[in-house]
């Protein structure tokens, strides 16, 4: 007799399944464990001075929140140098303060955290800021503050924008003509593909499986820290940034490369 619709074999309940279900569920269930202990997913950054040099107030919430709470717990004391103010809409002073607040969120104190704020570095998206100047003011403040460790941007700047990438082409010139103080690393931060920049948690176990220098991994705890420290930028909330909030992958990890 012919099987009816009715007549279902044993493995039905699974064939069913879209292997694309399927494959989401492992992603989930691992992300999830690797979260929950981020065993062998800490690199070595251990102790020292570190410094995060970013563009404008909020890169260090939207983008770098993993690696300064990472560096933090590693007794590495990150300390912050933005480079500019963040006065593209003439909101410059508002984005000062707004910086200071989600530093403090993130553990690090107002005297870590310093805004240079020059004329030949304003913050424009369509602006490559001049490497020799910026290398010049970076390189001062690595030598003033005794930084071994520096965390930056690398030559994708995670969105493309071109002062993100002036900051990676300077530290590059300092690393490359062997200015930096003996022994100072540059570790730069991994620009991702659309898809996995917005799959957040769930690009923790592809992170972890790709090759790369650093991982940083945040508990679920952490990761409500790191977005209680972008909610300190009021003034960037956008209906945009919003979503960023919900499916950003920088919020819970961010892989980085050695220089």
């Amino acid at each position: 007799m012919a099987a009816g619709p009715w007549c279902w074999g044993p493995p039905a309940a699974l064939s069913v399944l879209p292997p694309l279900l399927l494959l989401l569920l492992l992603l989930l269930g691992g992300a999830r464990r690797l979260r929950r202990g981020r065993a062998g997913c800490r690199g070595g950054a251990r102790g020292g001075r570190a410094l995060l040099l970013t563009a404008h107030p909020d890169d260090e919430a939207m983008f770098f929140a993993p690696a300064l709470l990472g560096l933090r717990s590693a007794g590495a004391a990150p300390a912050v140098l933005c480079c500019s103010a963040g006065n593209y809409y003439n909101q410059g002073e508002i984005r000062k303060k707004e910086l200071e607040q989600s530093c403090c969120v993130l553990g690090i104190p107002a005297s870590d955290v310093t805004v240079i704020d020059h004329r030949d570095l304003p913050d424009d998206p369509a602006v490559e800021w001049d490497t020799q100047l910026l290398a010049t003011l970076v390189l001062e403040h690595i030598e003033a503050k005794n930084i071994n460790l520096v965390v930056t941007f690398d030559a994708g700047g995670v969105s493309g924008h071109a002062n993100h990438i002036s900051l990676y082409k300077a530290v590059r010139y300092l690393h490359s003509e062997g200015k930096l103080p003996e022994g100072c690393r540059v570790l730069v931060l991994e620009s991702v593909n659309l898809f996995r920049k917005y799959i957040s948690f769930l690009d923790v176990l592809i992170s972890c499986l790709l090759p790369r220098d650093e991982l940083f991994i945040l508990t679920e705890e952490e990761t409500e820290q790191a977005k209680r420290a972008m909610r300190c930028h009021h003034s960037q909330l956008l209906g945009y940034r919003q979503l960023y909030l919900l499916f950003s992958r920088y919020l819970v990890l961010n892989s980085l490369r050695l220089l």
